[in-house]
């Protein structure tokens, strides 16, 4: 949105070390949009896939070292088969139009969700993303596509229980890091902040785990609108919280983690 002010001088004047180091974005308001304006659900759609490019791109410029978009829920299969078929159409088609730029621009590429229900072809399109810029570290893209994070965590334990069971460790020795190396998000440090658009205030099945203590952003802007302005702003109302892990106002002490510490 060229009416904005200049994004570089909104963020200039908050210090790199106050600004999230992992930022998750629940994209929501697709089909608003097209109804708004009288379009196919598509056309939401896939003016959404252009606010992930312009996202992806402004998240770099913005020095953010993680940042992880919902695409696809697992519970999404309930919608209309066409909706279904125009999402997965328009997954194809963003990996292959943007996975060359992707990997030139050293972006490390990272899908978690199930991959048993998934076309063949759209598995073999994610592998390929992954293992192409599997050395890349400007960045870390993480999609979130036919992902439930109940499901994750049900899985994670299930994979803990059968340890146990094999006697290959002892219940007592669980701790939460051994949780956490479990979860899809394995080696990722849970995100600092975590925003979702349209004017809904949920997480929708969306990193339940991992988010225990981020910040949230809700916007009222529908996902086909959201611009490096909106991250902006949703970056300068993080670095004015106090993030206190559990501890007390003015305690340095409660966490070693500190606002928008980067990781």
């Amino acid at each position: 949105m060229s009416s904005h002010p200049n994004t570089d001088q909104m963020i200039d004047d908050v210090p790199t070390a106050d600004r999230p180091s992992h930022i998750a974005i629940i994209m929501d308001g697709n089909g608003r949009w097209a109804k708004m304006r009288g379009v196919a659900k598509r056309q939401g759609h896939e003016q959404g896939v252009e606010a992930v490019r312009r996202t992806v791109r402004a998240a770099g410029d913005l020095g953010i070292k993680h940042l992880t978009l919902y695409g696809f829920s697992s519970e999404n299969w309930s919608r209309p088969v066409e909706e279904i078929n125009d999402l997965m159409g328009l997954l194809r088609l963003y990996i292959k139009k943007d996975l060359n730029e992707l990997v030139k621009n050293g972006i490390h590429i990272r899908i978690i969700g199930e991959r048993g229900n998934l076309a063949p072809d759209i598995i073999k399109l994610i592998e390929d993303a992954e293992s192409r810029s599997s050395q890349n570290d400007k960045y870390y893209l993480t999609i979130a596509f036919n992902y439930g994070a109940r499901q994750e965590i049900v899985e994670a334990a299930r994979a803990i229980a059968q340890k146990a069971a094999k006697g290959e460790l002892d219940p007592n020795d669980v701790t939460e890091d051994m949780f956490a190396d479990h979860l899809q998000t394995k080696g990722q440090p849970d995100p600092d902040l975590v925003i979702r658009t349209s004017g809904e205030e949920r997480l929708s099945n969306f990193l339940l785990w991992q988010s225990a203590y981020s910040e949230f952003c809700f916007d009222d802007v529908l996902w086909p609108d959201f611009d490096k302005p909106h991250l902006v702003k949703a970056i300068r109302d993080f670095a004015q919280r106090d993030r206190r892990f559990g501890g007390r106002p003015g305690d340095d002490e409660a966490s070693p983690q500190k606002k928008g510490a980067v990781h």
